[in-house]
């Protein structure tokens, strides 16, 4: 679009807003009425650990959606000479599941616990065996039993559970509804109904009427209705445009899409929500999700089973640990080259660290790396500690550090792909996007290397979720009588966009295998770390 279509659609209205609550950043994306980025804003945060939570505190949540909004407001009015004042459709997705249970006038009952948080294994085991249904430590309903396991007071009063994407929609809103997708990772789905599992609903509800008879809710009542891509999930009211906008330039009454996860987002950003399709969404955390022709012949701890945001069943590999210490690091390069008076942005240092790692030894020259902030569920470690190990031999250098610290980052993933490559899974397409993939070639490289399948990268890859979460407001907006959300991606959002293709290359194939083979021995200094360092 020229620079004069694009503001006579932001003057019209005929633009889409797509907002996503990210681990380290939230982020405003405006998309034109050809689906590509016209404008962004974006605010920095980073989550607390208090009290052995992981958490974020909602005043930051509000702090940081209106500084996103105001910096993309700030970019449209100078780029375009508008006020943003209206857009055909919004959405809004957040980092995925986490507990937010809330009671009435919406009094916030324990502090948001997020996806990071490993401290429901009790509950997790004891939901999975009941269920036969493999229930993740970050799951709500995982949270939300623990709780009661541990007789916590604030879950007897619960008049509301959602996750984070569903609490700012319902203020913006007045709606408590959530995209099937983010509330398949709250409690598990029936796809064939597109809602929640009943006979597990009736399950739960009997596991707590029996054990539990002090706490009287019934699981639906508190739990947030699904509603599929497509649906309207309501309107912005007054109070939710100046929640946005104190200013008052935004006006209510714009339709909002059902409001997803980051998982479901990043799916529709890539276009791989058709089975046989899969995506690699990396970042602070990693995960990698599947869309199955067939169930899997069997439960796996490893696998999480969700949906697509039109609620078809999906194999999730969800790792909590990624860039993190890649970040930590930068920080750190900054830092020194500061010192020196050099004043080198972040976006050069990320690109300096990545193209480094094409010089490493295919090995990683015999250094060994974990980069567990926090537990990983996957691999059986409750808590974590970053490590750097290495033996006398070992080639201590800046590209092979930079080899491992990217090899470290794909580790967890690789055992949960494994499994579906041994329950022959068919995979036509794995398409990565996220930060990991933003310097072109590296990330995507080593991914193929280590998932030993092409990865393709589109030139949208830097956007991630809070542009996939725009196209599901305009697939809300714009979608004809029987149209799915497929053909919509398909022939729509993605037809002719220049994609990017990466086939695993034997020599890092080979290198990342070897890495993988010390990692896995040496998994238990980093269980005695866990132990050890307080």
């Amino acid at each position: 679009m020229t620079k004069h279509e694009i503001e006579q659609a932001i003057c019209d209205g005929k633009t889409f807003l797509g907002i996503e609550l990210g681990s380290t950043r939230i982020k405003a994306v405006l998309t034109g009425p050809d689906y590509a980025p016209v404008a962004s804003g974006e605010h920095i945060w980073e989550n607390r650990y208090q009290n052995g939570i992981w958490t974020y505190d909602l005043d930051d949540v509000w702090i940081g959606l209106r500084d996103a909004y105001r910096n993309l407001f700030n970019q449209v009015e100078s780029r375009y000479s508008q006020k943003l004042c209206r857009v055909a459709a919004i959405g809004v997705s957040g980092m995925m599941h986490g507990y937010l249970p809330l009671a009435t006038q919406d009094r916030l009952l324990t502090p948001f616990r997020t996806w990071r948080n490993t401290i429901t294994e009790q509950a997790a085991e004891i939901l999975t065996k009941r269920f036969d249904f493999n229930i993740p430590q970050r799951w709500s309903i995982a949270h939300l039993y623990q709780a009661v396991l541990n007789h916590e007071a604030s879950a007897r009063p619960i008049e509301y559970l959602t996750t984070l994407a569903g609490y700012v929609h319902y203020k913006l809103t007045g709606q408590k509804v959530l995209g099937i997708g983010e509330a398949s990772g709250m409690f598990p789905i029936d796809s064939e109904k597109s809602d929640y599992h009943q006979k597990m609903i009736d399950s739960f509800d009997d596991l707590i009427s029996e054990n539990h008879p002090d706490y009287t809710w019934k699981l639906r009542d508190i739990l947030p209705k699904v509603l599929r891509a497509g649906d309207n999930a309501g309107y912005l009211t007054e109070e939710g445009a100046r929640l946005l906008d104190p200013l008052g330039n935004l006006r209510p009454g714009i339709p909002m899409a059902p409001p997803e996860g980051d998982a479901g987002t990043g799916m529709t950003a890539t276009n791989a929500i058709a089975p046989r399709t899969g995506n690699v969404s990396a970042g602070t955390s990693v995960f990698a999700m599947i869309v199955l022709e067939r169930d899997l012949s069997r439960v796996y701890p490893e696998i999480d089973i969700v949906t697509t945001p039109t609620g078809k069943q999906t194999a999730m590999v969800h790792c909590n640990n990624c860039t993190n210490e890649i970040n930590a690091w930068a920080d750190v390069f900054q830092g020194f080259l500061k010192s020196l008076g050099q004043d080198v942005s972040l976006n050069n240092i990320y690109t300096a660290m990545f193209r480094a790692a094409l010089d490493g030894k295919p090995d990683g020259g015999g250094l060994l790396l974990y980069n567990f902030l926090s537990g990983e569920p996957v691999l059986n470690l409750q808590i974590g500690r970053p490590l750097l190990c290495r033996t006398p031999r070992g080639e201590f250098n800046f590209p092979n550090f930079m080899r491992v610290q990217i090899y470290s980052a794909l580790a967890a993933l690789k055992s949960g792909l494994d499994i579906l490559s041994r329950e022959q899974v068919n995979i036509d397409r794995l398409t990565g996007h996220g930060g990991f993939f933003k310097t072109p070639e590296v990330g995507q490289r080593f991914m193929a290397a280590a998932a030993g399948v092409p990865v393709s990268v589109m030139d949208t890859a830097g956007e991630g979720g809070p542009w996939g979460m725009s196209l599901l407001a305009a697939y809300m907006a714009e979608k004809t009588d029987g149209q799915t959300l497929e053909d919509f991606l398909e022939n729509q959002v993605f037809a002719g966009q220049p994609v990017t293709t990466c086939h695993p290359n034997p020599e890092d194939a080979a290198g990342f295998r070897a890495f993988l083979d010390r990692y896995n021995s040496g998994i238990e200094i980093e269980r005695a770390a866990a132990e050890h360092l307080r």
